[in-house]
């Protein structure tokens, strides 16, 4: 067995390998552009060697991981944040972290994380691919606004509508600015049949996994959200308890307390930025059309505030989320199931 650190890099990857048969061992750097690296690794595979690659979870690496699975080589992927912690050196340079990552496999104490399949990055591309088209119409159409209010009119929503575009399209602006409402309505006009036909390949997606649909069933979520649920949480066994997907998803205060002072600060926003989006998002909507949450969020807008109030409640959907996939149970069930904490006849403590 052949046991590799990668120190990963766009360009290029630092490693450090032992052969645990004879116990040579080395570093080299490998660069990308020119094959070098692919070349060092197909030639393992032609010398028959048996192969497991460390590396930390890092972005542009797809073609990487690609590879070595089409090779048939062991891939380890680990947690960044504990790998950092198990330095105990203040050095780090590439041939330190790659000596690191090795290390770390030889002891058994290589912080491996979840992986998702191919399918569902691929799934992941389509949810972010219409996250970042919805982004860009949302500022067209602050543009748009911002150029009618500059002439006097405040229409917002009736802005889009037949009647309230004809009106705009007919006010008399400078040249310059009557040329940048006409390419911003051509552009508006070739985003929105785009993002109908991804919300509708979104909901598509939704109707082939029963999870996605029993996750729906909740207040405020829609084939979106508890599309984006599944995907990215995976599978809910990763998570002994509900709390966890709080720290998972980023919605929970970062702390630096000492001494018995208790010092929180901002959310920690580790994990996927879009769920956290979505999660608030879905929260407030659920705000809106459910009396239960609303009361709950009213209660904690005017102890906090607003912002805060939404981030809760956001988090206390992602819990709440949880459990129905993890119960097999639909909202109405799991509000049956919930918490009878200061309820009467539960049969617990002395009657």
């Amino acid at each position: 067995m052949m046991i590799i650190g990668v120190d990963y890099h766009p360009s290029f990857q630092t490693i450090a390998f032992l052969v645990e048969e004879t116990g040579e061992c080395g570093e080299q750097e490998l660069s990308h552009s020119d094959g070098q690296a692919e070349k060092f690794y197909r030639d393992l595979k032609q010398r028959g060697a048996s192969v497991r690659v460390g590396m930390e979870a890092t972005g542009y690496s797809r073609w990487f991981e690609r590879l070595l699975a089409e090779l048939g080589f062991e891939l380890w992927i680990g947690d960044p944040a504990e790998i950092k912690a198990k330095r105990v050196k203040k050095q780090k340079f590439d041939r330190e972290d790659a000596r690191l990552l090795l290390r770390l496999m030889r002891e058994d104490n290589f912080p491996r994380v979840w992986v998702p399949s191919p399918e569902n990055r691929d799934l992941r591309q389509l949810l972010w691919h219409r996250h970042r088209l919805v982004q860009m119409r949302t500022r067209i159409m602050n543009q748009l606004q911002a150029l009618a209010m500059n002439e006097g009119y405040r229409w917002r929503k009736k802005l889009f509508s037949e009647r309230g575009r004809a009106e705009f399209e007919k006010l008399p602006l400078g040249f310059w600015a009557s040329r940048r409402r006409q390419e911003l309505l051509e552009l508006l006009d070739r985003m929105n049949p785009t993002i109908e036909k991804l919300t509708a390949a979104v909901e598509q997606e939704a109707r082939k996994r029963p999870e996605v649909l029993r996750l729906m069933t909740h207040p405020g979520v829609g084939p979106l959200t508890a599309l984006a649920y599944v995907l990215i949480i995976g599978t809910p066994t990763r998570f002994p308890r509900g709390k966890q997907i709080g720290t998972y998803v980023g919605m929970i205060p970062s702390e630096d307390s000492s001494a018995g002072k208790q010092r929180l600060g901002h959310i920690s926003k580790q994990g996927s930025s879009l769920l956290r989006f979505l999660l608030v998002e879905a929260a407030q909507a659920a705000a809106r059309i459910n009396p239960e949450w609303r009361r709950r969020y009213m209660h904690l807008a005017m102890r906090r505030h607003k912002n805060i109030a939404k981030v809760a409640m956001g988090r206390r959907m992602a819990i709440q989320l949880y459990w129905m996939w993890r119960n097999g149970c639909e909202y109405s069930q799991s509000v049956q199931c919930g918490s009878y904490a200061g309820q009467l006849g539960t049969g617990h403590g002395v009657k």
